[in-house]
């Protein structure tokens, strides 16, 4: 299993960046076991970042990384930009990714396949994803055509951050993988892709619950599916009541403070909790069980 956490971008209470959070986010997601982080995703907000705000962040996850593997998400509207996010890359990051243009979007899979390829050639030493997010984007083409055409037109293509709640195509583009890497990206249909055959992850919640994540795992190599789906109602609980608020990324991003990493507030439009909505949190999660399975922090043990 390889697990990446896409991490929250950290900000001051004026909102400008605070990248002083990053050594203790980085050895808490050590200590939780993660084996990688993917920064600068939609997770981390990275349409509301500038391009500095985006490689400034990079620059200070690079200190700080220790043994984590770092993606960083370089796509942008702009090609220019995603090719400058990608060259300031090199030396710092282990690979790169990147979403379709959202805004002008690809006609084609042609299209698409030469955006990437655009990108990737601007950091050639290192490996490129692309990032399926066709929820987001509005881009959906089929991934298995795509997993074809970009392993013969980009020289270090080296898989799809696949995040769409379609285990079929997951599952499909998975098998004709050919030893390329293909995450699966949506946290609340953890225990379902499994069973798809995935072997690696990114997402939100890895940030805060990587107990529950390996318990998960574990009863389903046991082949105990009963307790695996018991243990997998708890994901979507916590999804459910941290978006209340109006969206997963502000309650996400806000309930880091009760684990210890003050990432500070969000960013329009995206909620900050007050510490009294965390408290009522927190209490909801205690009676339904889910704090038994919250990543812990030797900082506030």
């Amino acid at each position: 299993m390889q697990i990446f956490a896409a991490t929250y971008t950290p900000f001051k209470k004026d909102l400008s960046l605070n990248p002083e959070v990053v050594p203790d986010y980085g050895l808490y997601l050590q200590e939780n076991k993660v084996h990688g982080i993917f920064i600068n995703g939609s997770t981390g907000d990275f349409v509301s970042l500038s391009t500095d705000e985006r490689m400034q962040l990079l620059e200070a996850w690079k200190e700080h990384k220790g043994a984590l593997t770092l993606i960083n998400h370089v796509g942008d509207t702009s090609l220019e930009e995603a090719k400058r996010l990608a060259f300031h890359s090199q030396g710092k990051a282990d690979a790169i990714a990147a979403i379709a243009p959202f805004y002008f979007k690809p006609s084609s899979l042609d299209q698409l396949v030469k955006y990437c390829e655009e990108i990737a050639a601007c950091a050639p030493d290192l490996p490129f994803y692309y990032y399926h997010l066709p929820a987001l984007t509005g881009v959906n083409f089929n991934m298995v055509e795509f997993l074809k055409r970009a392993s013969q037109c980009i020289e270090n293509f080296a898989g799809i951050k696949f995040t769409e709640n379609n285990l079929v195509s997951f599952q499909e583009t998975n098998d004709q993988a050919g030893g390329k890497d293909i995450f699966f990206g949506v946290d609340e249909a953890f225990l379902p892709s499994l069973a798809a055959g995935a072997k690696g992850w990114v997402g939100s919640t890895f940030n805060h619950l990587m107990p529950l994540y390996q318990s998960i795992a574990d009863q389903f190599y046991d082949t105990d599916l009963s307790q695996a789906r018991e243990l997998q109602s708890f994901v979507l609980k916590f999804v459910q009541i941290l978006s209340r608020a109006g969206s997963f990324n502000g309650g996400g991003k806000s309930f880091m403070k009760s684990l210890g990493i003050d990432c500070g507030p969000s960013r329009f439009p995206h909620p900050t909790l007050t510490d009294k909505e965390l408290q009522e949190v927190r209490e909801e999660f205690g009676q339904l069980g889910i704090s038994n399975f919250l990543s812990k922090n030797s900082k506030v043990l």
